[in-house]
Order: structure tokens, then sequence, then C-alpha cells
């Protein structure tokens, strides 16, 4: 298969694979459930809607900041506006292609703050572990207070949790294979991995460097704490979803955190992960859909508008440059 095959595909499948969820999620309602939900839609309070927005924006500007405290170490202090910029566009370029953003933020950092591409994106590598991790943390905390109800429901879907985290712990074994390998090769090719790797590296111990470190841990915090609370604020635009608790809905946040990653921005498949979920504490379908449909239309039209205007301002800041 050539590479550019392989780009067309990894590019199309996965927006496609979206549409066709959209399109299934569409058809697997009845015309009722359908008014019902686009009721729900656009009935949505819009206060608790701008309210779940607010929280995002903030978010994102945190990140941008946060960024700022893992360039210091390397030498290298960019614009905050051009940070915040940067951010918001790499969330935009996300929904067309996956993974693009973050290859789309190093190279706007070498471009416009003169970082190195394989620091900068070394960097990115660290924020995404740290992330990784604070979602496996509110897995944990998600897991032990719904411990009973959601390992039934995977039992009852056929779920094997000991195969799953072997399966995990053989591709962790694999990577650290994978890297011993290559810095013994003396190949060329070899040789420029290294060099990229090394790079990488760079990026992420950039971490143990910084003396900024209870910033930096601040706004880590305040980054989940703003995912949590925009999508914990949707909850009072459908009546139905109202009365539920914290612990019950980190279950739909966790659920709708990994379909995220599977689809361009979670594109079709993140109401139907979120109304599953919600479905396990008695929520009916309409509801659920229309949460799901009501956070992702929301947070999907965020990233649109400020990426669109931070795809144009960011050039017109730096013309000098």
């Amino acid at each position: 298969m050539g590479s550019s095959l392989k780009k067309f595909l990894k590019i199309v499948v996965p927006i496609a694979f979206g549409l066709f969820l959209v399109w299934y999620s569409y058809n697997s309602t009845t015309p009722e459930e359908r008014k019902q939900i686009i009721h729900y839609i656009s009935n949505a309070s819009p206060f608790w809607v701008a309210l779940s927005v607010v929280m995002a924006i903030f978010s994102h500007i945190s990140r941008a900041i946060r960024w700022k405290y893992l360039l210091e170490p390397l030498g290298y202090r960019p614009k905050t506006v051009n940070s915040i910029l940067i951010v918001l566009i790499s969330y935009f370029a996300n929904l067309g292609i996956p993974r693009s953003g973050e290859i789309l933020r190093a190279t706007a950092l070498t471009t416009y703050e003169k970082v190195p591409f394989e620091k900068g994106f070394g960097t990115i590598v660290t924020e995404r572990v740290i992330d990784l991790l604070m979602l496996l943390l509110i897995v944990t905390v998600t897991l032990v207070l719904q411990t009973d109800i959601i390992l039934a429901f995977l039992e009852e879907k056929g779920v094997n949790i000991i195969g799953a985290i072997g399966i995990l712990l053989v591709g962790i074994v694999g990577l650290f294979m994978a890297t011993y390998i290559i810095r013994k090769s003396k190949s060329p090719f070899a040789s420029k991995l290294k060099t990229f790797l090394n790079g990488l590296l760079e990026g992420v111990l950039s971490l143990f460097k910084m003396k900024k470190k209870w910033p930096f841990i601040f706004h880590t915090l305040f980054i989940w704490v703003a995912y949590v609370g925009m999508f914990w604020v949707i909850k009072h635009t459908v009546a139905e979803t109202t009365p539920l608790s914290l612990s019950e809905l980190l279950v739909a946040f966790v659920a709708g955190a990994f379909a995220m990653s599977t689809t361009n921005g979670g594109i079709g498949l993140y109401p139907i992960a979120v109304s599953a979920a919600l479905g396990i504490f008695g929520i009916s379908s309409v509801s659920g859909d229309a949460f799901g449909w009501i956070m992702w239309i929301a947070q999907t039209l965020m990233v649109v508008v400020f990426g669109t205007i931070s795809f144009i301002v960011l050039p017109l800041l730096n013309r000098n440059r």
C-alpha cells in the first residue's frame, strides 16, 4: 500500500466512520424520538450552554499557559497570545485530520517562536502523557464510586477486563523493545530517528527541570476541573438528566472522552457513547442522545469559530517575523 493511499485512508476512514455513526444514530430512532431530541437541542438553556463554552475556552487558555512552563526550561519563552492561538488552531485541525493538530502545533511554534520542531513536539508529548494520567485518575475515581454498576454493565456487554489489561501491557512491552532496538541500530534511518527521539526526550524531561512546578500543577488541575465542569453544567439543559450526581455523570464523561479519540472530534460516536453511559442510570435514549448532541454541538462550534479566528489572527500578529 502506497504512502499517499495510507495518508488518504487515515483522513477519510475516521470521517467516514463518524458520518456512518451519525446516520446510524439517526436511523435507530423513531420520527417521534427525533422530534423530541431536536426539541431538547433547540430549547437548551443558552445560559448553561454558554457557561459550558466559557469553561472550555478558559481550559484552552490554561493549556496554552501551562505549555509555556514546559518550554521555559528549554530556553524558549513564546508569547502567551501566540501559544493560545496555536492551541486553538490545533483543536480545529484535529476536527479534520486526527492528531494533525499536534504536528501543526509544533510546526507553528517553530514558525513563529523559532522553537525546534522536535523539542516543541516533545513538550506536546509530555502534555499528552500528563493528560492521559489525569484521565486515568478520573477513570479510577469513577470506578471506585460506581464499581458495581460499571462492572455489571461491562459483563453484560461481554467486555473482558483482564484481557484488555493484558493487551495494554503487551503494547507497553513492545514499545520498550522497539525503542531498545532503534537505539542499538547503526543504520542511517535509525540515526535520524534517534536524533528525533532525543529531541522528544528533552522535551519530555523539561517537566522535571521547570522552576514553576506548582503553577504547572495548578493549571493541570484547572484544565481537568474545567473539562468535568463544562460537561456537568450541560445536565441542566435536559430535564431527565438534572438529578444526576457528579459520580454518575463521570461515567458518561469518561465514555465521551474515549469517544473523542476514536473519530474526528468525536463526530457521531460522542453522543452515542454518552447516551449509552447515561442509560446505565436509567436515562432514556432520547434524553441521553439530546445531552450528548448538545454537548458535542456546543463544543465543536466553539472550536470551529475560535479556531478559524486564530488561523486568521496568528499570521497577522506575527507578520513582521
